[in-house]
């Protein structure tokens, strides 16, 4: 099997456990920060209260019924089975690491740099991604660790700033698809930091001192809550990004890292919602406001409209119709063909993106509308401009498309 091939398989089998994965750590996010808001606290004496229990809650799902009990720091006994969640944090991580690894870092030519925002190699375009990882995360908990870290509004604040701080820097160093998926790397990076370096280490310093006969500090537990909810917040934007490779009106806009920042506003406002609605507290502003801010995003980056392209249209083909044709495609075939073809030339790919083929003029004039919107609208293709396309050639696309493509 071609290496291409074999990159392909690997890519769709470690893209679907990372899908697996990161829904089973976020629903358990999900499922938690719900339950923390949702449950109720027992009555002042009863069994419960003596027991130690902070909050129950009564459900029913999938034709049984439970009853979950929090407690306010621990039971009096350890339990001899006691499950712990963090295999979905690290298995989402690592396998997304993996990700970034076969899509980006070892094809960083065509995936991470785009000559006409940052001439850089292939090796600074990886250390930067990697560096933006790193840094992140010690800037993040640092924060956290500081007085910073007591005032939640405020922390929240402040480290929505650093995040778009970082969205501006590495949209002006790397091409707008890479610089959105390390924003999105840099905060899952955060998320399993928290996991892996504050609540599991919290919890088994609580199991230990059970263990020893001692009451658990409960400091540990208000620490891994406080970040369990910060993970609850990333959890929007973070998904959002997973998805924007596929949407270049947002990636390839000249003001992308903006935004990317008025999105990830959006969906923290939007989380805060949800959560507040759980402790029993509805708020549509901050639903309503989210929502507007999408919509003016997608106003403010719409595309200038097109002449609709009319397939009933009938009659000769003029020669001077015919000689924009030509032109078009010969771009085509010089600046698109190495990637959208049945057996593509291009380094790295082992089937045409999106399974568009440009090769004959059936399948440009079928992919037409795809064409002007990809190459002259959003100018997200070719990609990374890898074939060097120029303005003045998107400009005779443009041209061919508005005057009906024929």
């Amino acid at each position: 099997m071609e290496l291409a091939y074999s990159v392909d398989w690997l890519n769709l089998l470690v893209r679907w456990l990372h899908l697996t994965t990161g829904i089973a750590w976020i629903g358990a996010s999900f499922y938690f920060v719900w339950l923390d808001n949702n449950i109720r606290p027992p009555q002042p004496g009863s069994e419960l209260a003596n027991k130690g229990v902070s909050g129950e809650l009564w459900a029913v799902h999938g034709g049984g019924f439970y009853n979950p009990q929090k407690y306010l720091v621990a039971p009096k006994q350890l339990p001899g089975h006691l499950h712990w969640f963090k295999w979905e944090a690290y298995s989402t991580w690592l396998s997304g690491m993996a990700m970034l690894f076969i899509v980006y870092y070892f094809n960083a030519r065509a995936m991470m740099i785009d000559s006409s925002v940052a001439n850089i190699s292939s090796g600074q375009a990886v250390a930067i991604g990697l560096g933006t990882l790193i840094a992140g995360w010690v800037l993040y908990d640092a924060l956290c660790r500081s007085p910073l870290g007591k005032h939640d509004a405020m922390f929240g604040i402040i480290m929505y700033l650093v995040i778009v701080f970082a969205a501006f820097v590495l949209c002006r160093l790397l091409s707008g698809r890479a610089a959105y998926i390390h924003v999105g790397a840099m905060m899952g990076t955060m998320m399993v930091g928290n996991v892996l370096m504050q609540i599991i280490p919290g919890q088994r310093k609580m199991v230990d001192a059970m263990l020893a006969g001692q009451s658990p500090d409960p400091i540990y537990g208000q620490k891994a809550k406080q970040r369990s909810v910060h993970n609850n917040y990333f959890t929007l934007p973070v998904l959002f990004i997973m998805i924007s490779n596929h949407y270049a009106m947002t990636y390839s806009h000249a003001w992308n890292w903006l935004i990317l920042a008025a999105i990830i506003a959006a969906g923290v406002l939007i989380r805060h919602f949800f959560n507040l609605r759980h402790r029993g507290q509805t708020d549509w502003r901050f639903p309503v406001a989210g929502c507007a801010i999408l919509l003016a995003v997608s106003i403010a980056i719409a595309p200038r409209p097109a002449l609709p392209l009319n397939h009933a249209e009938t009659g000769t083909v003029t020669g001077q119709q015919q000689s924009e044709f030509s032109q078009v495609q010969r771009i085509l075939e010089q600046r698109c063909v190495t990637c959208h073809s049945a057996q593509p030339t291009q380094p790295g790919f082992a089937a045409a993106p999106a399974g568009i083929l440009l090769q004959t003029p059936e399948q440009i004039r079928q992919n037409a509308a795809k064409i002007y919107q990809q190459a002259v609208q959003l100018k997200a293709m070719p990609l990374a401009n890898l074939t060097q396309i120029t303005g003045a050639e998107r400009d005779v696309i443009g041209r061919w498309y508005e005057a009906g493509a024929r």
